[in-house]
């Protein structure tokens, strides 16, 4: 798991086929991978909400109750496996317009490799400021972009224009995927499972 994010940030062309020559059963991805990255950002953020919280002016810091953090936590966590699982499927289901034939589990594979700048992105919420949130994030962000628009024609064997608009269409259905998960906490929020705040 290690050798492939780090060469996922060094060299994702060589990383990509080297992936692709793999083929692990979706268990396994999970375990070995999709498991320990989901939880960065999720240990990382209850660390951040509980022990060290956000100041916003000249106040004192705002935290989060440790019931509260991890409930948020949890529910953080399964949305994020949740997520790339939906985002695997979406992928296996798509390949066929393309003419390839990826099974269900590499496709998982691909989401879950792609996401890893996401996932190790969530260590910035060790510290929530918002200025340090929205650097690291626009920068994962950037390079799961770039590493999904590389990754996608190499791991699938398509031509690289095929490649631009498949990964078009990963990226629209990722953007879905967010704005219902944020839609679905919202609705939580609404009814009354929201954060609790230390007094």
């Amino acid at each position: 798991m290690i050798h492939h994010v780090w060469g996922l940030f060094t060299h994702p062309d060589q990383e990509w086929r080297q992936i692709r020559g793999e083929e692990e059963s979706i268990g396994h991805m999970y375990l070995t991978h999709t498991l320990i990255l989901a939880a960065i950002p999720v240990i990382s953020a209850y660390i951040g909400t509980t022990q060290v919280g956000w100041v916003i002016g000249d106040r004192e810091p705002v935290m989060l109750t440790h019931g509260s953090a991890l409930w948020m936590t949890a529910m953080s966590y399964l949305s994020m496996l949740l997520g790339v699982a939906v985002m695997g499927g979406f992928i296996h289901w798509m390949a066929r317009t393309y003419d390839a034939t990826p099974s269900l589990a590499r496709c998982v594979a691909f989401a879950t490799y792609t996401a890893t700048p996401l996932f190790l992105g969530g260590l910035a919420a060790l510290y929530p400021h918002m200025w340090l949130g929205m650097l690291v994030g626009t920068a994962a962000i950037s390079y799961t972009v770039y590493l999904l628009y590389v990754g996608l024609p190499t791991f699938m064997n398509i031509p690289s224009e095929e490649g631009f608009m498949f990964s078009s269409s990963i990226l629209a259905v990722g953007l879905v995927v967010l704005v219902a998960i944020m839609a679905f906490t919202v609705v939580l929020w609404g009814i009354g499972i929201g954060p609790e705040y230390t007094s």
